[in-house]
């Protein structure tokens, strides 16, 4: 039986699925994965640091303007649209299949599928808040500011996104172990899942189905029920919903 029947089987079996996806969800869509070979270059060659330092706590507070500066210009991708894993994963929520997205994109394709229960434990470059009176933007006004976005109030205007050295949202992380405990089936896409604290989800859950659909190979392949090494809206462009 060829991989792509043995998950279809999965799937057609399943009544509590939970999608875990990262960079290589969006990659399909346009959206290169910044920390990538060719990100870390053109990172060093433009700004001279390497692109965990361009987002990181730090680097937002002591270069303000040269982090917004890479933050539009590498992170920002106005013109993605859903590919083939985002669109399906929305059909098998619709169909009662899948409980919930948990994503570490900021890019907000899922909602755009049509996806509507979306955990994302990075944020989303489509939130944004004054750091002084928590007045809501949106991405467009990051976009046309010139220099550092600021409110009316005159605080910065800071981007509902998880830097490096920031602490992940506690509620989401807790929800997302909610739902991966409770699943009978996870499926887990597009990560190398070597980044924590994020990677360690897997480790909650204990259903019958851990599947991974991953270009390369993981620290969990030997876990998991079913290991698919290509590209995931390849992949999901394959399966039928019943």
């Amino acid at each position: 039986m060829s991989k792509i029947n043995q998950l279809q089987e999965i799937i057609d079996s399943s009544e509590n699925i939970v999608f875990f996806g990262g960079a290589g969800v969006s990659t399909e869509s346009g959206i290169p994965d910044f920390r990538s070979e060719s990100g870390i270059f053109k990172s060093l060659e433009k700004y001279g640091d390497t692109p965990e330092n361009l987002v990181s706590h730090t680097y937002y507070i002591d270069h303000t303007e040269e982090f917004f500066d890479y933050y539009k210009e590498n992170l920002i991708f106005r013109d993605a649209k859903p590919n083939p894993a985002h669109l399906k994963l929305a059909e098998l929520e619709k169909v009662g299949k899948l409980n919930a997205v948990i994503t570490q994109n900021i890019d907000g394709l899922h909602q755009k599928a049509g996806s509507n229960n979306v955990l994302e434990l990075h944020g989303s470059i489509h939130r944004n808040y004054c750091q002084i009176c928590n007045k809501e933007y949106e991405l467009e006004y990051i976009l046309q500011s010139e220099g550092i976005p600021r409110c009316e109030c005159g605080g910065i205007v800071k981007p509902d996104v998880v830097l490096y050295e920031e602490s992940l949202n506690n509620a989401i992380l807790n929800f997302s172990i909610d739902y991966i405990q409770n699943a009978d089936t996870l499926i887990i896409g597009g990560t190398s899942l070597v980044v924590y604290p994020a990677a360690g989800l897997i480790n909650y859950f204990n259903g019958e189905n851990l599947v991974l659909i991953n270009k390369s190979e993981t620290p969990y392949d030997n876990l998991a029920t079913l290991v698919i090494n290509d590209a995931i809206g390849e992949v999901f462009s394959q399966i039928k919903i019943q």
